[in-house]
């Protein structure tokens, strides 16, 4: 009988995504891209998912100690695999291997800040530069929604300017909403994802500019999950 757990917003999306796989409706490929894990990485966690079901997408230090309490010891730990074992690998295969065959579950982030700390930089291919490539297009609808605000005069000279404030749909360009502001605000924006969320559900992602309602002020407290993390490293 297979346990119930309670996922986390991250691991439900990667349910979501696996049933895509499962139902033929997503390749790896694909699904690799959206979960921005390596190919290799999805099809492990596929093959254990059809084993154990939902419960093998829980996080596995979840109900016990975290490994980095450990601290100095655990960074000499890492550094020593990297550096000895698996010497060569980038950050993204060294964090994949640390959890499979060493028991080490840590974010990729964190290994690469344990590591840059000791002056090991992850090790890369030179590659020609691309120029102007393009993104592929998420797979399927609902997936990515890219959110921006236009000014204009909308009303051609017959009112004042207004900002069209959007979204569209990576997938197939199509536009679920949009809404007339005076200014591009957050109120704009949370008045716009409230009606595409009960018209058309949560998407999995958002992209958006780098205007200043997206970016938090430097007097603003940092979230308990960036102040638990700062506290790991």
């Amino acid at each position: 009988m297979k346990k119930m757990v309670t996922l986390n917003r991250k691991e439900q999306k990667r349910l979501v995504v696996l049933n895509q796989v499962e139902k033929g409706k997503m390749i790896g490929r694909e699904a690799a891209e959206v979960l921005d894990l390596s190919l290799r990485h999805v099809r492990r966690i596929l093959a254990v998912y059809r084993k154990e079901g939902a419960a093998a997408l829980a996080h596995g230090n979840r109900g016990r100690k975290p490994h980095n309490v450990l601290g100095e010891n655990l960074r000499k730990q890492i550094l020593d695999l990297r550096q000895t074992t698996y010497a060569g690998c980038n950050n993204q295969h060294f964090t994949e291997l640390l959890a499979e065959r060493e028991g080490i579950t840590l974010s990729r982030s964190s290994v690469r800040c344990i590591l840059l700390k000791a002056g090991v930089r992850s090790p890369r291919k030179r590659r020609p530069p691309k120029h102007r490539s393009c993104r592929e297009r998420y797979p399927q609808e609902g997936m990515l929604l890219q959110t921006d605000g236009s000014r204009h005069d909308w009303l051609e000279g017959r009112g004042s300017w207004l900002t069209l404030v959007g979204a569209v749909d990576d997938a197939t360009g199509k536009t679920p909403y949009a809404l007339f502001r005076e200014q591009e605000d957050a109120q704009g924006y949370f008045l716009l994802l409230r009606q595409i969320v009960t018209s058309h559900g949560i998407p999995m992602a958002l992209y958006h500019d780098r205007h200043g309602i997206f970016e938090r002020s430097k007097g603003m407290p940092e979230s308990l999950e960036e102040q638990l993390e700062r506290e790991r490293l």
